[in-house]
């Protein structure tokens, strides 16, 4: 008689979860955020690809556990375009400093940008999760110029590195509402023109 296998969940391991995550690192570390697959990424865990969707539903989402990335498109993306586009500044920079206000969700963020400042591998991931899966994503949604998008995003960028990489002051202890108060008007006119 022979038994047949079931795909999915592997014989053996209790810690598939972990095992996906490090191949993915793997994966990721190898051929960057665009050429690496899901289905690449279960052959190196030695799991079925349904698996790998079964825990991370898609290729970001595997990136933003692999990473340890508070947030993945997935959230951000219907997050600025939940409301009136007039709003799309605020809702960004809300968003950007509400997850970077506690250490647990800024830490993972803040160590990928400083990868990206003084490793090749790193720098290409970034570049390539950041613009193809988020801001040319929201670009194609809300029709505007790719350039605005990427302006915006270096702005909030700069900020984040000023408030917590630089610890410049008075931005490093200043009131995030004041914040967004101050920055919404000049990151709504990259949407609006």
């Amino acid at each position: 008689m022979t038994v047949k296998r079931r795909p999915g969940r592997r014989p053996g391991s209790a810690d598939t979860r972990g095992e996906i995550l490090s191949a993915a690192r793997k994966v990721f570390a190898e051929k960057g955020f665009d050429k690496a697959t899901v289905r690449g990424i279960a052959r190196e865990a030695k799991v079925d690809p349904a698996l790998v969707h079964h825990y991370f539903d898609t290729k970001e989402g595997i990136f933003a556990a692999a990473l340890q990335l508070p947030i993945t498109p997935d959230v951000v993306i219907p997050t600025l375009l939940d409301g009136p586009r007039e709003e799309l500044g605020r809702r960004l920079v809300t968003l950007m400093l509400t997850v970077t206000a506690t250490p647990e969700t800024r830490e993972p963020m803040i160590a990928l940008f400083r990868s990206a400042m003084t490793n090749e591998q790193a720098v290409q991931m970034f570049r390539e999760f950041v613009t193809n899966a988020m801001l040319f994503r929201v670009a194609d949604e809300l029709q505007v110029p790719r350039l605005r998008i990427e302006a915006a995003f270096a702005q909030m960028f700069g900020v984040l590195m000023a408030r917590y990489v630089l610890k410049l002051e008075p931005m490093a202890s200043a009131d995030p509402e004041e914040l967004v108060d101050l920055l919404a008007p000049t990151i709504q006119r990259y949407f609006t023109g």
